[in-house]
C-alpha cells in the first residue's frame, strides 16, 4: 500500500479516484473538466505531462540529491545562528504590535529598519498601499533574481498572552453588552515576516562572503489576511523581473508540496435604510432584517449549489447596537472561495444574487464592493522537491522538554490529542489525485507570474487550529522562537542552491512555462477597484518618506449614506375599517 491510500476512507482505490477525476485507461486523457477549466488543469499535476504523471503519482519517490552542500550555504545557516537573537526579537516586537492588515504601521516599519540595516535599500509603498515595501540586495551581476515574501498583519479577536496554553486575552476590552478581544498573530504573520527577513538578510551575508551573484528581492506584504496586498500589487507590477519565488508559512507540520488552493472572491454588502424605535417599528425598512435575510438565504445555497471543492463564510461588520435602534446601515462581507476563479465567481454571482433578494424583500437599498480577488494557487514540483531536500539536509526542529509540555496543553484545552509539537519532516508526496478545496493565499496570483516555493513548520501543535488564540500563544514562546528560526534556515539554504544551481533553477522555470502555456493570468480586481485604505498617522508618512493620499487614491473616499424614506403603508384607515353607516 502507498503512503497516500489513506486519502480515501470510503475504501476507493487510488485508480477509483483518478476516474472520478476523470482520468481513465492507458492514455490517461485529462478530463473534460479540467481541459474546460483551464486554472485547475494548470494547477493539476495533469499538466505535467498527461500521459505519465498518474503513474509516477503512485510510484513517486522524491529525489534525494538536489540540496548541494556548500560554503556558501554554510556561511548562511551559521549567520542565522549567530543572529538568532535579532530574528527573534523582531518576531516578538511584531507579535507584540498586533496590527490589522493595511494598518501595520509599527509592524511594516520595524521589518523594513531591519533589512535596511542588513545592507538593503527600501522602497515604501509598492502598488499604492502605504504599508507595502520593496527590500533589495544586489551583488556581482545581479542574475538571477529571488524574491522572498513578508507579512504582518493580525487578526481580530484573537489577542492571547505568550506562552500561556489557557485562553487568556492579553487585550480584553470591557463593554458590559458586547466585550471584545483584541488582535493577535493567530495565523503566525509575525514569524512569517521575521523568518522570512532573516533568510533574506543571511542570503545577502552569504553571497557578500562567497561572491555570489544575484538579486534577493524582499516584498513586504500588507493585508494578507484580506488578500489584499500582493494581488494588487502583482496587478500593479511590482512582481515583475522575478526568476523564482521562495516562500513559507506557520503551520502544525514540517513540509513542503507542489499542491494548489481555492481562488477567492471577496465582496463587501452594505444595506442601507431608515432608523426608527423599537418600541414602534412599523415603516422602517429595516437593515438588520436585510443582513439575516442575506445570511439565511446563502445557507440554502450549500445543499446544492456548492460543490465538495467550494467555502463560504461571512462576517456581520456593522448592525444594531441597541435593540430600540434601527440602524440605517447594516454590512456583511463575505468570502467565496473555488477551485479556479471562474468557479469562485460563479459562486459568487449567486450570493449577490442572495443580497439582492435580501434586499427587495427588506425594501433597503443595496451597495456592494469587491474587496479582494485571487487565484488558486500554481504549485512547483522541482521547486518542492528542492525546498524538501534541503528540509531533510538540515533536520526536523528540536523542541526542548519544556516546549513539549506547553504543546500538549494548548492541545489539551483545545481537546485534541496531547502529542506536542512536531520532530518529523513529512515525506513529499504528489497533491491528492481528487482537489478536494481548501484555504486561500494572495501568494497564488505571484505563482502565476514566477515558479513559486512554499513550505511550513510546526509552528503550532498539531490540532490546533489556524486563526485561533493557540497559534497566538505560541507565537512569541520559546517553541515559536525554535519554528521561526528552522523555517529561516530551510528558506535561506533553498535560496542558496538555487543561485548556485542554474540547471535547477531552468528546470524550475521549464515547468512552469509547460504549466502555463495554455493560461493568459488576468487579474480578478476590476480597472476601476479602489484600494481599501486607512490614512496612515503622520509619523508614519514622515519616516517612509511617502506622500497622502497615494496616485489613484480618491481621499476622503466616497461615503456611504442612508437617503431613504419610510415605506408606503397604504392610505391611513378611519378609526374602523368600515364603510359609515347609512
Amino acid at each position: 500500500m502507498c503512503d497516500t491510500d489513506h486519502l480515501s476512507s470510503s475504501g476507493y482505490s487510488r485508480r477509483d479516484l483518478l476516474q472520478m477525476l476523470g482520468v481513465a485507461g492507458a492514455g490517461m486523457a485529462v478530463a473534460p473538466a479540467l481541459a474546460a477549466d483551464p486554472a485547475m488543469a494548470a494547477a493539476s499535476d495533469l499538466a505535467l505531462d498527461p500521459k505519465t504523471m498518474p503513474t509516477d503519482f503512485i510510484n513517486y519517490e522524491p529525489p534525494t540529491d538536489l540540496a548541494v552542500d556548500s560554503q556558501a550555504k554554510d556561511t548562511a545557516i551559521s549567520w542565522i545562528d549567530r543572529e538568532s537573537d535579532g530574528i527573534v526579537g523582531l518576531n516578538d516586537r511584531i507579535w507584540e504590535f498586533a496590527e490589522p492588515s493595511l494598518a501595520e504601521w509599527n509592524s511594516s516599519w520595524a521589518e523594513a529598519e531591519y533589512l535596511r540595516a542588513n545592507g538593503f535599500t527600501i522602497e515604501w509603498g509598492a502598488g499604492g498601499m502605504p504599508t507595502a515595501f520593496v527590500a533589495t540586495f544586489s551583488h556581482g551581476s545581479g542574475k538571477p533574481v529571488i524574491g522572498f515574501s513578508g507579512e504582518y498583519d493580525a487578526l481580530p479577536g484573537l489577542s492571547q498572552e505568550k506562552g500561556n496554553p489557557e485562553h487568556s486575552p492579553l487585550v480584553y476590552n470591557h463593554d458590559p453588552y458586547a466585550p471584545t478581544y483584541g488582535f493577535g498573530h493567530g495565523c503566525g504573520h509575525n514569524a512569517l515576516g521575521a523568518a522570512a527577513a532573516g533568510a533574506a538578510a543571511a542570503t545577502a551575508a552569504a553571497m557578500r562572503a562567497r561572491r555570489l551573484d544575484g538579486t534577493i528581492r524582499f516584498f513586504g506584504s500588507t493585508a494578507e489576511e484580506q488578500l489584499v496586498g500582493k494581488s494588487v500589487a502583482v496587478k500593479a507590477g511590482v512582481y515583475k523581473g522575478l526568476d523564482a519565488f521562495v516562500d513559507w508559512h506557520p503551520g502544525t507540520g514540517n513540509s513542503t508540496s507542489w499542491g494548489s488552493g481555492n481562488a477567492m472572491y471577496s465582496i463587501a454588502f452594505h444595506f442601507l435604510g431608515t432608523d426608527g424605535h423599537g418600541g414602534s417599528p412599523l415603516g422602517t425598512r429595516s437593515t438588520q432584517d436585510a443582513v439575516s435575510a442575506m445570511s439565511m438565504l446563502t445557507e440554502f445555497l450549500r445543499e446544492s449549489d456548492m460543490a465538495h471543492t467550494a467555502r463560504m463564510h461571512h462576517a456581520i461588520r456593522q448592525t444594531g447596537q441597541a435593540p430600540n435602534v434601527f440602524p440605517t446601515l447594516s454590512s456583511i462581507w463575505y468570502y467565496a472561495r473555488e477551485g479556479s476563479p471562474a468557479r469562485a465567481k460563479i459562486l459568487m454571482d449567486k450570493i449577490i444574487k442572495c443580497a439582492e433578494a435580501a434586499a427587495m424583500a427588506t425594501g433597503t437599498r443595496l451597495e456592494h464592493r469587491i474587496m479582494g480577488g485571487v487565484w488558486n494557487k500554481l504549485g512547483n514540483k522541482r521547486g518542492a522537491e528542492l525546498m524538501y531536500a534541503n528540509m531533510t539536509q538540515i533536520g526536523a526542529p528540536s523542541f526542548s522538554e519544556k516546549d513539549q509540555e506547553f504543546g500538549k496543553a494548548l492541545q489539551k484545552s483545545n481537546g485534541s490529542a496531547e502529542t506536542g509539537f512536531s520532530t518529523r519532516i513529512s515525506t513529499l508526496q504528489p497533491p491528492a489525485p481528487v482537489f478536494m478545496g481548501g484555504g486561500s493565499t494572495d501568494v497564488a496570483d505571484i505563482s502565476w507570474q514566477v515558479p513559486t516555493i512554499s513550505m511550513g513548520t510546526a509552528h503550532q501543535p498539531g490540532g490546533t487550529k489556524n486563526h485561533s488564540w493557540h497559534h497566538t500563544a505560541t507565537g512569541a514562546a520559546h517553541a515559536g522562537h525554535v519554528a521561526t528560526l528552522i523555517a529561516a534556515k530551510y528558506l535561506a539554504a533553498t535560496t542558496i542552491d538555487l543561485l548556485t544551481q542554474p540547471n535547477i533553477l531552468a528546470e524550475m522555470k521549464e515547468e512552469f512555462a509547460r504549466r502555463t502555456e495554455k493560461i493568459k493570468w488576468t487579474s480578478m480586481l476590476p480597472d476601476d477597484y479602489q484600494l481599501p485604505l486607512y490614512e496612515p498617522p503622520a509619523w508614519f508618512l514622515r519616516r517612509t518618506r511617502q506622500s497622502w493620499p497615494p496616485k489613484g487614491v480618491q481621499w476622503p473616499p466616497r461615503r456611504v449614506v442612508s437617503t431613504e424614506t419610510s415605506p408606503d403603508l397604504g392610505p391611513v384607515l378611519p378609526p374602523s375599517n368600515l364603510p359609515p353607516l347609512e
